[in-house]
Parts: structure tokens; sequence; C-alpha cells
């Protein structure tokens, strides 16, 4: 990795493509200081402390902190990222938007089309919800129609910025404009949570506790660095042989190639999907100043992950088997509707192509479904693993952290790819100059 960004500077194309993104990446952490007009900064820090919660945490990591500041980037590309998830899942459900999908760079085109203003649909509804919500318990200095308004204003213009610098940065830039974008913003929180980790189990300790904790600590990331790197690079390959047939005089065909099919699958999704799912009930609660007391505080207290694997509160662990059911489910539920085994069968029964010691046509679409049940099953405990130990060293040493499995994944997986984006880009580069040459 070193070598290929060693190498990339020295190519002037590049070179500005990586500074480009580098100063719209300063753009965002200048953008994340700027106040919305008419609220109260402080609110957020005080109603966090007041919280035993983590539903917002969450989110806050995802914005760079943002959101604790309440600055003009507090929604951050969160809409963007759920308009996109639901773009998805839509063209799966509706055959206008598949049609557009396979309709090529022009179908394609027009999804983003409409991703966008879906994407400023949910940045009113999310800054409404929140100015209203909020503004009524203190977050605006004064609470009239007009600072809402503002509110809103701001709150939905910083979202649609931010999809808008990402888009630049995958044209102008590296590439993964916003993943890009959404790594920054968790990278910007981690030396605080590090430095928070440290100063809670190593300084102020003795030498030797001080040094067994800090080669613990940077043992754990290192391993679950390492796990996420396995998990995201895992393939399974399937062998694909081509018959040889006639064209004209010429016998073509006869190539053996193979179907990848990646260990984790679905990404972050399931993650992300189950998280969310979870913390549903316990941010309505929150933006409407509801208390659970009785039988429905007991409910929100399992759903919230502070208390998940704490030995005081083994009970409230059941709200962690939930979230490890709903990561698996979800894992294998976005796998059934982004790979469609019969329709790859069938294509490769058109193309003459077959898997040794397997049938063409409906034994090759079942070995399929079947292969990629024992893939999908691998790849939601590796995922389940990365996100469940950052909870139990929470619940047992009590080192709450904003980044957590979630968040590694996606630093991991969007690094990689962003190199391998660049690896792409130099290797065009010098296909073009042999060509020129």
């Amino acid at each position: 990795m070193f070598t290929t960004l060693k190498n990339a500077f020295k190519l002037k194309e590049i070179r500005n493509k990586i500074f480009f993104t580098f100063l719209m990446l300063v753009v965002i952490r200048l953008g994340s200081q700027l106040p919305v007009p008419g609220v109260d900064r402080t609110y957020f820090a005080r109603w966090f402390e007041s919280q035993t919660g983590d539903a917002f945490n969450f989110f806050d990591a995802f914005t760079g902190g943002s959101f604790l500041n309440m600055s003009v980037l507090a929604l951050n590309i969160t809409p963007y990222i759920t308009s996109s998830i639901i773009m998805q899942l839509m063209t799966i459900a509706i055959p206008k938007l598949e049609e557009m999908q396979r309709d090529g760079a022009d179908g394609r085109k027009k999804i983003a089309s409409i991703t966008r203003y879906v994407t400023v649909a949910l940045a009113l509804i999310e800054a409404g919800v929140m100015a209203i919500g909020f503004g009524r318990q203190g977050l605006l200095e004064t609470y009239n129609v007009m600072n809402i308004i503002t509110v809103i204003v701001a709150l939905t213009a910083g979202s649609a910025f931010l999809m808008w610098i990402g888009e630049r940065i995958t044209e102008n830039g590296v590439g993964n404009g916003i993943s890009i974008v959404l790594t920054i913003n968790i990278l910007s929180r981690m030396p605080q949570d590090i430095a928070q980790l440290f100063e809670q189990f190593v300084i102020g300790r003795s030498i030797a506790k001080g040094v067994v904790a800090a080669i613990i600590i940077i043992a754990i990331i290192v391993l679950m660095v390492v796990l996420v790197i396995v998990l995201n690079d895992g393939v399974r390959k399937i062998p694909v042989q081509y018959a040889k047939k006639v064209q004209g005089r010429k016998m073509v065909g006869g190539q053996t190639t193979n179907i990848p099919l990646k260990v984790n699958t679905s990404g972050v999704i399931p993650v992300i999907f189950a998280s969310s799912l979870m913390q549903l009930p316990v941010v309505i609660c929150s933006l409407f100043n509801v208390n659970g007391t009785g039988f429905w505080g007991e409910i929100l207290k399992g759903l919230n992950s502070n208390y998940w694997c704490n030995p005081e509160h083994l009970v409230y662990s059941i709200g962690l088997v939930v979230y490890i059911v709903l990561v698996v489910f979800f894992a294998y539920f976005y796998t059934s509707i982004t790979f469609n085994p019969m329709e790859i069968a069938d294509n490769m029964k058109r193309q003459g192509g077959f898997i040794p010691g397997i049938r063409p046509g409906k034994p090759t679409s079942e070995y399929l479904a079947k292969l990629l049940n024992y893939i999908v099953f691998i790849g939601a405990i590796g995922l389940t693993i990365v996100c469940v130990v950052p909870y139990f060293f929470n619940g047992v040493f009590g080192a709450s952290v904003s980044f957590g499995g979630t968040s590694l994944i996606i630093i991991v997986s969007v690094v990689l790819e962003t190199v391998k984006q660049i690896e792409s880009q130099m290797l065009v580069r010098n296909y073009k100059g042999f060509l020129n040459d």
C-alpha cells in the first residue's frame, strides 16, 4: 500500500487527484465547525451527559462530531446512505427501476439523479424532526417558526453540499467519494477515543500495569483490523468451464474462468440495518422526551448496548442476542436480493458455461444457492465477532469508544478499495503512455 502511494505521488495526474481529494476533506472538516444559526451549541453536550443510551453516539461518530457540535454538516451524508440503500432495494422490487439499471450508463445516471432527490427529501424530514423535536427541549435559542425553518434549510443544505463534494471526489479525485467522506468523519474521532482509552487504562497506573494495558489495547485493535482485512478480501472462487464451439472456420471457447464469491457478500449493510432497527425505539423516545419506566424502561435498556455484557446486568444482554440474530438475518436477506443464483446459472447456460461436475441449469442454481448459504453464514459470523468485541470490552471493562466494529469495517474497506482505485488509475495511465509511445 505504501509503495502504491509513493509511486502515485511521482505521477502528476494522480498527484493532482490526491491533492484535490485532500482539499475537499479540509473543506469538510472546516464545515464541521460552522454552527447552525439560532441554535444553542452547548445543548447537545449537556444532553449527551444526561443520556445513558448510545443511539446518538453511533450517529455522532458517523458525522465526525458535527452532530454534537450542531454544525451545518450535522446530518452529514447519512441521508444519502439511507437513500442509496432504499434505491438499491427498490430496484429489486420495481421493474421500471430494474430496467433503468440494465440500460447501462444512461440508466445508472437516472437512478443517481433519483437518489439525489430522495436524499434531499430525507434530509428535509430528518432536519424537521430534529428542529421541532429538540427545539422544544432547548436546542433553539428562540423556539419560533423562523428559527425552525433556518435550522431545516441549513441542515438540508449541509447534507446536499456533502453529497456534492462526494461526487466531485469521485469524478476529479481518487474515487469512492461518498465512502471517503464517511471515512474521514470516523477517523476524525479516533485519536480522541484512543487517547481516552490510554487515559483510562494506562495513565496513572504502575509502569508494569500500564505497559501491559497498552500492549493489550494495541493488540486488540491490530487483531480486529487483521480480521476485517481477511473478511473483506476473503473470496471463494468457483471454477467455470466454457465449452468449445465452432464459429465460421474457427474453434472458439474452451477457456476456464471462475465466479468470485466474497465471504462478506453484503459488506457492512447488515450491521447498519441491525443497529438502526435496534436503536429506532430509543431515538424516538429521545426525540419526544419520553423516559421509559417500568416494563418499557427495561425494554429500552435491553436495546441499549451500554448494558450488554455487563456482569451486573446480564439480563440486558438478551438485546445482544437479538442484535446478533438481526445481523445474521440481514446478511442473508441483503445477499438474497443482490445475488440471484438462478440468473447466473441461466447466463452460464446460454454462454455454454458449466461448473465441472455440476449439470447446467437448475442443478447449477441449487449448487450456487447451497454454497452461498455456507459463505454468507461464515461472513455473518465474522461480522458478528468484529461488532461484538467492542461491546464485550465496554460491558466488562467500561472501555467505551465511539468507533466500533462497524467503523473499522468501513475504514478498512474504504482504504483498501481506494488503494485499488489508485493502482488501477496508475495502470491505465501506463497503458496510455505505452500506446502514445
